[in-house]
């Protein structure tokens, strides 16, 4: 049986915006109006979760879907910098930025390191390659670099070099252990069945 997911990276939001550590912000009119545009546009699935993050719930929301939240999808947790923006934490914790980025096994803001958030997601993945049809996410855009950092088998220090843009879809899919990947699609071009 080959599993199928597909990744939906949250529209834009006031914090995304602002380079803010997501601290729970709505989405901004910009990303309401594109994802209301691309409501309907999504392939079917078997099943739809969401992070439980306000953002990637507000999205699932504006898009019609109606999404389970998942824990194990949440974003990564980044301690005392949520809610501060990357220019304001830089400004009083270099040092401890640049190991941050630098190192997926530093977790400087007390929350969970890249390297944990990795190996949560990889743990769903493995459960969801398992799971008949078509399985949806609406997840913030670091669950889907985890995602691919193991659907790929790279080393989690790329981790920070993938981008992801808002409202877009990764797919992956594949058996046995091993995954294929289409990447930041659009909604609105559909998805392969």
């Amino acid at each position: 049986m080959t599993g199928r997911v597909l990744l939906v990276s949250p529209a834009m939001s006031v914090s995304l915006r602002q380079a803010r550590f997501d601290d729970g912000g709505p989405l901004d009119d910009t990303g309401v109006a594109r994802a209301r545009s691309a409501a309907g546009a999504l392939p079917s699935a078997a099943r739809v979760f969401v992070s439980p993050g306000e953002r990637c719930l507000r999205t699932a929301a504006v898009l019609g879907l109606d999404g389970v939240p998942v824990q194990e999808l949440a974003g990564l947790d980044v301690g005392r910098w949520r809610g501060r923006t990357l220019d304001e934490v830089g400004a009083a914790e270099p040092e401890a930025v640049g190991r941050w980025l630098s190192d997926p096994g530093c977790a400087p803001h007390g929350g969970e390191s890249v390297r944990d958030l990795c190996a949560r997601v990889a743990r769903w993945l493995a459960d969801a390659q398992d799971l008949e049809g078509r399985t949806l996410a609406v997840v913030e855009p670091e669950v889907v670099r985890a995602a691919v950092v193991d659907a790929l088998g790279i080393p989690d220090s790329v981790f920070w070099r993938l981008d992801v843009p808002p409202l877009t879809v990764t797919e992956l899919s594949g058996r046995a252990g091993r995954w294929n990947l289409r990447l930041g699609r659009p909604p609105a071009a559909g998805g392969s069945d």
